[in-house]
């Protein structure tokens, strides 16, 4: 990919020659093509401009994936105006917090969202707009209405011989200009709002045309599971396989393994990009049952049938997710050592990537071809890498990165920038890692997780979780330090006792049992004491990490 005069120049060159090509697919409904999509953009703009709407205004969205907040997204970037996704999985007081931070004019609101809010907390904003048609929900501007009312007949005066493609010219955005205010996910309870620059969103896309437009065919379909509004999603799923002119389908709800599994089969995507949950519950629940039996272990052993048995397995795992795709790309947290372990076993081409809200988000990614278990890839293109480490080969110190893809800073927030910005342009990202000799990094947690043994040393819970979350009946874990003990809290997997039996001393003992083999693997230090049960799944941010901070004096 040759740099372009423009990251909107890729939208709108796009859109121009997909014109009759589908685009944006909300799975089990509607389909927009690429000239439906540009003339939805087109109202938007005549609605913004007419409106008041100004270049460098910041507009908010907070809704589930679909067609048309992709399309709202796409209208608000190529006007020039500052795009601010809010999960929609966040709280109204975040919703309130965020819309009032960043200073929004308008909110799009999805269906469920809607009905959650009280504009009453948002006093600045002008209007809301809701996702699915793009009416009114709240107008407090007089030009706002009067632009919604009026809107088809603004169009067809605009374009009385119809919109086509030699209409569609988008704002010429600078490298430098602020395009979108991503605020964190805040797993400790407070969100930064990140200040990205087209400079950023362009990198990302050099590297999505250098490392997946090769494998991924021209009118591919893709499957979109995770919420835009993220970074790993809006980037990986969304943005980049939209200028690839591929077809998005959006899954709507939220999705389990059944329903990923359907999806798959239906759309059969040609690239998945997910979160360690999603794919640790497919194998699970999809795969494990079917090899798991005496005589599969036993082929399985055998060096004479195990290639076959293993190509069938591999077969089968990229049936469940389609059979089409080149590649699954996990991100967002670690994969769980054992699922890496037996998909690389097989063969199945997975993969690691690595990056933060921060830096849009790619910072490290190597194809499956290259995957090195437990590693998250190598250096991006236009990234730099390093480890702050006086062995970065064998002791874990912070990552810090530098490149086009860093953040210009937090808004209205210089001092949380300064922490994290050095004055060389390295960003601090708070994550422990080693590096190889060759570039791969390998993740080792995050520097305000590691705890502190009695007599000084690091303990890193989260490879602790690792070894627990592979053993049995363990659902999901976390290490918490009480004291000078470490104590696991985990929550079991409660279907499976259910279907056999099991009761609440049932469930102890085998916890009790998992406990002793799980310290014969660990280091005198930070072996644990005890493993208190805990019956619901552990709260989590939206791209499915545990919120950490809300379990800490769970003891």
């Amino acid at each position: 990919m040759e740099s372009p005069t423009s990251f909107n120049s890729l939208i709108e060159d796009t859109i121009k020659n997909h014109w009759d090509r589908d685009a944006l697919t909300d799975y089990k409904g509607a389909t927009l093509q690429f000239h439906d999509v540009a003339r939805k953009i087109e109202k938007l703009h005549i609605l913004f401009e007419h409106s008041g709407i100004k270049q460098g205004d910041k507009i908010a969205l907070c809704g589930r994936n679909s067609a048309m907040w992709a399309a709202a997204f796409l209208a608000t970037l190529t006007y020039g105006a500052i795009a601010v996704p809010i999960q929609h999985e966040f709280t109204p007081e975040q919703i309130y917090n965020i819309v009032n931070h960043s200073d929004a004019r308008l909110l799009f609101v999805g269906d469920v969202v809607a009905t959650t809010i009280d504009a009453e907390q948002m006093p600045a904003l002008e209007g809301i707009v809701y996702i699915p048609d793009f009416s009114l929900v709240l107008s407090r501007s007089e030009d706002l209405t009067y632009a919604r009312e009026n809107l088809n007949a603004l169009y067809g005066h605009k374009y009385p011989k119809f919109f086509h493609q030699e209409h569609v010219n988008y704002f010429k955005d600078k490298p430098d200009d602020i395009c979108m205010i991503n605020y964190t996910s805040g797993t400790t309870g407070f969100s930064k709002g990140v200040m990205l620059s087209y400079r950023v969103m362009t990198s990302n896309m050099q590297w999505a045309f250098q490392c997946i437009r090769p494998h991924v065919k021209d009118g591919s379909n893709v499957l979109s599971m995770l919420p835009m509004a993220h970074m790993y999603g809006l980037t990986c799923e969304f943005l980049c396989e939209f200028i690839f002119g591929n077809l998005l389908f959006f899954l709507t709800r939220l999705p389990s393994p059944t329903f990923i599994a359907q999806a798959c089969a239906d759309i059969k995507p040609a690239m998945v990009v997910a979160v360690p949950m999603v794919i640790e519950k497919i194998i699970r629940k999809k795969i494990f049952p079917k090899i798991q039996s005496q005589p599969m272990h036993l082929l399985m052993n055998m060096p004479v049938i195990n290639r076959k048995i293993k190509d069938r397995i591999r077969q089968d795992v990229l049936d469940v997710l389609g059979g089409n795709l080149y590649e699954v790309l996990v991100g967002g947290a670690g994969l769980n050592p054992e699922i890496e372990r037996f998909l690389t076993n097989i063969g199945f081409p997975i993969t690691m990537g690595y990056g933060t809200t921060e830096t849009g988000p790619m910072i490290t990614y190597s194809d499956y071809h290259d995957f090195e278990n437990g590693s998250c890839g190598t250096a991006v293109i236009n990234m730099e890498v390093k480890i702050l480490s006086p062995d970065p080969e064998n002791i874990p110190g912070e990552i810090v990165t530098r490149g086009d893809n860093v953040m210009n800073g937090y808004f209205k927030n210089p001092e949380a920038t300064k922490a994290v910005l050095d004055d060389e342009g390295w960003f601090h990202t708070g994550d422990l890692a080693t590096m190889s000799a060759d570039g791969h990094v390998f993740i080792r947690g995050r520097i305000k997780n590691m705890l502190l043994g009695a007599n000084g040393q690091n303990i890193y819970p989260e490879e602790i979780e690792n070894k627990l979350n592979s053993m049995t009946m363990v659902n999901e874990s976390l290490v918490i330090q009480h004291g000078d003990k470490l104590v696991g809290l985990v929550h079991p997997d409660m279907e499976t006792a259910h279907n056999l039996g099991l009761n609440d001393n049932d469930i102890n003992e085998i916890m009790e049992q998992n406990r002793v083999e799980l310290n014969k693997t660990l280091p005198s230090f930070c072996k644990i004491s005890t493993v208190k049960i805990h019956p619901e799944e552990f709260a989590k941010t939206p791209k499915k990490s545990i919120k950490r901070y809300l379990y800490q004096n769970a003891v």
